[in-house]
């Protein structure tokens, strides 16, 4: 193949649920991901194979976009779909595509989308910045795939940098890069699979964005202000002090939604401090806290992945962790002292098995490291 695109998966240490609130978010692009080996085709012909799920793809860019085929091909449909919104698309790919580990946690499905962004720009002369193809893939899994994300993952693959820690404040889309403290210790970042994948967009994922914007709507209703449209409310446009006004009165089930958002917000601000100044011990704290609210104010996490995370906290040698996406099903991420990578293995493993033997064949543990964005590959 004449082209190689390489999409990482990606990790959010902070800033769990909260992007598409317009809170901030943290991320790594890490060193496994996607890859994308293509040709381009003249006549506008797109033919795609994937040594991970069954099936071939083809369709062309010379019509608009057909509704999802609830199919894996969706994705680069989905990239066709947003490209076309803004160029006019005249030449097509024939390619391979390969992810380098189980769907679950990692964001693939962004990586995915990312790399068919990237490869029907380049096939058609459109030159994007990445944060153009964030956008747009972004929009693609929105209003294409039907997923009511916010920006991290995109973010985190699209703008990622090795041995940098990404901060992304998803209301104004201002994002920083800070590197590592070189007075911080080594670590890998541990990656747990549950055994169990899952599609977010048949998760309770939607619904919990709607509490969020619920509780805003119950905030300004006893505010006494106008109302926005659903899909134009943020809790971030809210402040903590006049949430707290209102908690008591408001359904305990969207004042832990508001509170997940407010307290994330906090613990993202000291985790960049903490990361700045090289404390990861701090930093890993601030992780395992952003896990605890997850499962007692936003309710999520399976009894698989909670399982996961109570081993970790009882783990020498882990820093902090939690929810790898968005905690339904999928996978745990956690930051790790590399000389005891192999005790980790070995308890983790052990604790969880010991619970959900069932998963035997299919849990898995893996170590990455931070890795830079999407990118072409030098063959």
């Amino acid at each position: 193949m004449s082209f190689h695109i390489f999409s990482p998966y990606r990790v959010c240490p902070l800033g769990a649920h909260v992007d598409h609130q317009h809170g901030l978010v943290t991320g790594f692009a890490i060193d496994k991901g996607v890859d994308l080996w293509f040709d381009i085709t003249d006549d506008g012909s797109v033919d795609l194979h994937s040594l991970t799920f069954d099936g071939d793809v083809s369709f062309t860019v010379l019509t608009p976009t057909l509704i999802k085929q609830n199919h894996w091909g969706d994705y680069a449909r989905g990239a066709k779909y947003a490209l076309q919104k803004r160029f006019k698309l005249r030449r097509g790919i024939k390619g391979t595509i390969k992810g380098s580990l189980p769907v679950g946690g990692l964001s693939s499905s962004a990586a995915v989308l990312i790399a068919y962004v990237m490869a029907f720009a380049k096939a058609n002369d459109i030159l994007l910045q990445p944060f153009e193809v964030m956008k747009i893939a972004s929009e693609a899994e929105r209003e294409y795939i039907g997923l009511n994300n916010g920006l991290l993952d995109q973010a985190c693959i699209a703008l990622g940098k090795k041995e940098h820690l990404l901060m992304l404040d998803c209301n104004s889309d201002e994002y920083r890069l800070i590197p590592r403290n070189p007075s911080m210790p080594p670590f890998e970042i541990g990656i747990f699979f549950s055994g169990l994948t899952r599609s977010l967009v048949n998760s309770d994922y939607n619904l919990r964005v709607s509490e969020c914007k619920t509780a805003v709507w119950n905030i300004l209703a006893y505010e006494e202000q106008d109302l926005k449209p659903l899909d134009k409310t943020f809790l971030r446009d809210v402040s903590r002090s006049t949430f707290e006004q209102y908690r008591e009165r408001m359904p305990a089930r969207f004042a832990r939604r508001a509170e997940h958002f407010y307290s994330e917000y906090r613990r993202v601000r000291e985790g960049v401090t903490a990361w700045e100044t090289g404390d990861i011990e701090w930093f890993g704290r601030l992780s395992f806290e952003s896990c605890e609210s997850s499962i007692h104010n936003y309710e999520c996490g399976s009894p698989e992945l909670i399982a996961i995370y109570e081993a970790m906290r009882e783990t020498p040698g882990i820093y902090g962790g939690r929810f790898s996406g968005a905690g339904f099903k999928g996978a745990c991420i956690a930051l790790v002292d590399p000389e005891k990578k192999a005790g980790i293995q070995q308890s983790i493993t052990e604790r969880y098995l010991a619970q959900f033997p069932q998963y035997k064949r299919s849990f898995a543990t893996y170590f990455v490291h931070s890795d830079d964005g999407a990118r072409f590959v030098e063959e």
